[in-house]
C-alpha cells in the first residue's frame, strides 16, 4: 500500500531494512567516517580532565540539538546557568537546553551501569528533558506538519500496543551482532525511531542522543561529546527531505550518506574543537606559571577550563584553597587578563575569555 501522510504509518516496515543498505558509495563513506571518528577518540584520550569536554562540547551539543525544535538560547544564557548559585533567574528555553545536557549526561552514565539501550532508556531520556513523567504515546490524534503551510506530511504509527512492538524490534536490531557497519546502523537506527515517533513531544532531542549513546555502546567514542546537532542545523532542510525520502519511496541510500557525511564533518570539527581548548589551556597554564608563580598550580588552570565561568565557591570546592584565598587567586588572574569579574546578584563570578571566545565560534 502506498504511504498516505494523513492515515498512521502502523505499517512502518520493521528492521532491518529490506535490499543491501552497505551500497558501494556508503562503504566509501562509512570507511572516511570511521576514520574521522576514530581520529576524535583517540584525542579525546589525551585530555587529563574530561569535564573539560563534558563542559563544553556537550553543551554545544545540547544548545544545538534543542535550535533544531525553536528552543533557543544564548552560549552566554547557559555558561552563567551553570555557574550562579540561582536558578531562579534562569529563562525556560536555558533550563531546557540544560536538561537535554543532563540527559544526554545520564544516558552516558546508565550505560556504564547496563550496557543496553531499551525502551526504558528512551523513557528517562525524554523524561529527563521535559521535565515530566510520561511514557508511550497512547491517545491518537499525533501529526507532523510544515510549519509554514501547515500541511500534513506524517502521521506516525498510532496505538500503544502497535508503538511498543516496534520500538522491541528496534531494542533487538540495535543489539543484534548482525547487520552492517555500525555506522550504518546507527542511521538506521536514527530513522526508525523518528518514524515510530513513540512520544508526545521531544522525539528528535532524545533519537540525537541516542545516536551518541549508540556510538559510545559501540566502543566508537569514550565520551559523548560528538557535536552532531550541528551539522543538522547547517544542513536542516535536507536532514527532513532525506528522512522523507525513506518514509515515502524507502530510498535508504540518500539517508545514510547525509549521516556518515555529519559524522565525518562534526568528528573532524570536534577534534579540532578539541585540539583548540588543549592548547589554550597550555597556554594559559604557561601564562600564570610565568606571570604569577604563587598563585600557579595546574589545577587551578584546568579548573577554569571546566565552565567559562568560574566563581570563589568552584576553587574552594577543588580543594585548591579557602574561600578568602580563592577570591585573591581569581582576582590576581583577572589583573593578568586571564579572567573578567561580573556581579550576578550576591555573587561575583569570572568568566575565562578566551575560552568563551573559542566555544562561542
Amino acid at each position: 500500500m502506498a504511504f498516505d501522510p494523513l492515515i498512521p504509518y502502523n505499517d512502518l516496515p520493521l528492521l532491518p531494512p529490506a535490499g543491501d543498505l552497505e551500497t558501494k558509495a556508503v562503504l566509501k563513506k562509512t570507511i572516511a567516517a570511521g576514520r574521522a571518528l576514530a581520529e576524535l577518540k583517540g584525542l579525546g584520550e589525551t585530555i587529563p580532565d574530561q569535564s573539560v569536554l563534558v563542559n563544553s562540547i556537550v553543551l554545544q551539543e545540547a544548545k544545538a540539538s534543542s535550535e533544531i525544535e525553536n528552543i533557543v538560547t544564548t552560549n552566554d544564557a547557559l555558561f552563567r546557568a551553570l555557574t550562579v548559585a540561582s536558578p531562579s533567574g534562569v529563562d525556560p528555553s536555558t533550563k531546557e537546553v540544560l536538561r537535554y545536557r543532563e540527559a544526554l549526561w545520564t544516558g552516558f552514565h546508565d550505560l556504564d551501569l547496563r550496557t543496553v539501550l531499551t525502551t526504558n532508556t528512551f523513557v528517562n531520556i525524554v523524561n529527563t528533558i521535559k521535565e515530566v513523567q510520561t511514557g508511550v504515546r497512547n491517545l491518537p490524534g499525533t501529526v507532523l506538519s510544515n510549519p509554514t503551510s501547515g500541511e500534513v506530511i506524517y502521521t506516525p504509527p498510532e496505538g500503544e500496543g502497535v508503538i511498543r512492538d516496534k520500538l522491541r524490534n528496534l531494542e533487538d536490531y540495535i543489539h543484534s551482532p548482525d547487520g552492517p557497519d555500525p555506522l550504518v546502523k546507527m542511521a538506521t537506527i536514527h530513522y526508525q525511531f523518528e518514524a515510530i515517533h513513540p512520544f508526545s513531544d521531544g522525539n528528535g532531542r532524545t533519537g540525537r542522543i541516542l545516536n551518541i549513546l549508540y556510538l559510545v555502546q559501540q566502543g566508537l567514542l569514550d565520551m559523548p561529546v560528538l557535536y552532531l546537532s550541528r551539522y543538522i542545523i547547517e544542513n536542516r532542510s535536507e536532514y527532513y527531505r532525506r528522512l522523507r525520502m525513506v518514509t515515502e519511496s524507502r530510498e535508504w541510500e540518500p539517508w545514510i550518506l547525509y549521516m556518515l557525511d555529519a559524522i565525518e564533518n562534526m568528528a573532524r570539527l570536534t577534534r579540532q574543537r578539541i585540539l583548540d581548548i588543549r592548547r589554550l589551556l597550555e597556554e594559559t597554564i604557561d601564562l600564570v606559571h610565568d606571570k604569577l608563580p604563587r598563585v600557579y598550580s595546574k589545577e587551578l588552570v584546568e579548573l577554569l577550563f571546566r565552565h567559562p565561568y568560574t566563581k570563589v565557591q568552584f576553587v574552594v570546592d577543588g580543594g585548591l584553597a579557602r574561600r578568602q584565598t580563592a577570591g585573591t587567586y581569581l582576582r590576581e588572574l583577572e589583573s593578568i587578563g586571564v579572567l573578567n569579574s561580573f556581579r550576578v546578584g550576591k555573587e561575583n563570578i569570572f568568566l575565562n575569555v578566551r575560552l568563551y571566545e573559542l566555544l562561542s565560534k
